[in-house]
């Protein structure tokens, strides 16, 4: 796979963004971008490890460059799947932000951005949530228990008319903004809150 550089390049493909903490990575973020680059036939998934989400508190946060290397562990040597803390050479704090600067930097790639369930729950309290949907298309992952939560939240009734089939998925990268999809995939039990538990927070302080 050709380096990512964060100042852009002019390769061509579609590309999913999978954002997060990532605190620890774990088999569970590698499953959602192995059925992504498949159900969306995506060519690469980029891990994108948040500097430090807005959303959450900065205690309990392992260090950046702890969190990346966990990210890049998880994924291994898979060659379409790359971890990345792009978002601090780009400057970034937010996901609209994000996209913004991607778009500049990456002209030729269809991006598409991925998430959990979980996420689609309260993405509205994220700020300027509407430009993510008007920037890329979006794809939901399953990710029990928030299946019917998520498609009732306020951006799934908000967005409806722009819902995308689940059997229409492979051609989202494609599709014009906003437009979205969930995903009723195979569900996997890792959780980044219980290894942290199972090892009483040692990923944070080692």
């Amino acid at each position: 796979m050709i380096p990512l550089n964060p100042w852009g390049d002019r390769r061509r493909g579609r590309v999913g963004l999978l954002g997060g903490s990532f605190n620890p990575a774990h088999d569970g973020h590698r499953h959602v971008a192995e059925t992504a680059l498949k159900l969306l036939r995506l060519d690469a998934v980029w891990l994108l490890v948040s500097p430090q989400n807005p959303l959450k508190a900065a205690d309990g946060m392992a260090p950046l460059a702890r969190r990346l290397a966990s990210a890049q562990a998880a994924v291994g040597n898979h060659p379409r799947i790359r971890a990345t803390d792009m978002e601090t050479d780009l400057g970034t704090r937010y996901t609209a932000d994000t996209l913004a600067a991607l778009a500049v930097r990456f002209p030729r790639i269809r991006f598409v951005w991925l998430m959990g369930a979980d996420n689609l729950v309260q993405v509205a309290r994220w700020a300027r949530w509407t430009r993510i949907f008007a920037a890329v298309p979006v794809a939901i992952l399953a990710r029990s228990p928030y299946s019917q939560r998520a498609l009732a939240a306020k951006a799934a009734r908000r967005l409806s008319r722009f819902r995308v089939a689940e059997g229409a998925a492979r051609g989202l990268a494609e599709r014009r903004p906003p437009a979205w999809t969930y995903l009723h995939t195979r569900l996997h039990p890792a959780s980044a809150t219980a290894i942290r538990a199972r090892r009483g927070d040692a990923f944070i302080k080692e």
